[in-house]
């Protein structure tokens, strides 16, 4: 370890005065714009960045301090949108987007993921426990207005109905439209409550893993509890994958809050909140497809058996696409974005 240390020290020590100075032009073209630069900068801002990158394969392939890696990604994708980003069309950023930069945002924040989705099924089974031994904690797991009659004092019929039940076709886009409204203001909270050193967020998933548990309660007491996991699994398998996600984006700003590591607390905020951003930009289109389905498909589709099938195939549809490997693109085109 003392050998590690020594030989990140040195290299740093070789290599740091070129990385401020890429990063304090590309502070100066943030604050105002290229044309801040003088044509010196503008020649050397090329350069620079892909000094940087060689010190990033380098430190990669080294195993270097990690918290040097995580500089250097940041610097490197900053400087990658100063020096390609305006040359990009709308198709490649969209291209870019789903294609690598998502996913990548999706795979950095694998720790806080799991600890939102662990908070998530504690608060799942606490509450799902609870009401079964119960019925009173369902008022306070599901707020009224949420439950609109799904509650323990339902029949068995009426629950049914509610699993079943098909609505007016031309009410369904106006249904959909509200379903992510409603989930959309969730997640954004989940991932606001970060700035507030992740508690909220974490209380935030833990109930809304409550809101699950108390209504599985409620149909498993009525024996409906299968018919129930289909209902919820068609939409839920994403609509609570993107929950989840955005709280684990809320997470990572509150990492960067209370431990910046060797930068400063305002450029750790800025390099997380610019990772967060893209994740939260997934989510907001997780969230649209989960209102389609929850909005269209699970109102259409009648049958248990296929809405699990469709619950499980979207799980295993949004696993590969946000963590299958990657080859990673060749480090003059990508710039180390996000690693």
């Amino acid at each position: 370890m003392a050998e590690l240390r020594l030989k990140s020290s040195r290299f740093r020590a070789e290599r740091e005065a070129d990385w401020a100075r890429l990063e304090a032009m590309l502070a100066k073209a943030e604050r105002r714009s290229a044309a801040a630069l003088t044509d010196d900068e503008l020649i050397a801002m090329p350069v620079l960045y892909r000094a940087a990158l060689s010190s990033l394969s380098v430190a990669r392939a080294t195993s270097l301090d990690q918290n040097m890696i995580d500089y250097l990604e940041g610097l490197a994708t900053r400087a990658y949108f100063f020096v390609y980003g305006a040359r990009a069309s709308g198709f490649e950023r969209v291209t870019r987007f789903f294609g690598r930069d998502w996913p990548a945002a999706a795979r950095s924040t694998w720790r806080e993921t799991l600890l939102c989705w662990a908070l998530t099924l504690v608060g799942t089974f606490v509450a799902l426990a609870l009401t079964l031994r119960d019925p009173v904690w369902f008022a306070a797991f599901v707020p009224g207005k949420l439950a609109q009659g799904r509650g323990p004092e339902a029949s068995a019929a009426a629950l049914r109905a509610t699993l079943f039940g098909k609505p007016a076709i031309d009410g369904l886009s106006v249904f959909a439209t509200f379903l992510f409204t409603n989930n959309a203001g969730v997640a954004l909270m989940a991932f606001a409550l970060g700035f507030a050193f992740g508690v909220p967020t974490a209380l935030l998933e833990i109930y809304n893993g409550c809101m699950l548990g108390g209504f599985l309660a409620v149909f498993i007491t009525h024996g409906l509890g299968y018919e129930a996991g289909g209902w919820l699994a068609i939409h839920g398998v994403t609509e609570i994958f993107a929950v989840v996600l955005a709280g684990a984006a809320g997470m990572r700003i509150s990492r960067a809050l209370a431990f910046p590591g060797e930068r400063t607390r305002l450029d750790s905020l800025a390099l997380e909140g610019r990772r967060a951003a893209v994740l939260m930009a997934g989510v907001l289109v997780m969230l649209f497809c989960a209102a389609i389905l929850e909005g269209v498909g699970r109102q259409m589709i009648q049958s248990t058996e296929i809405r699990y099938a469709i619950g499980a195939a979207s799980g295993v549809i949004w696993l590969t696409f946000l963590y299958l490997p990657r080859r990673r693109a060749p480090a003059a085109s990508n710039g180390g974005a996000l690693g």
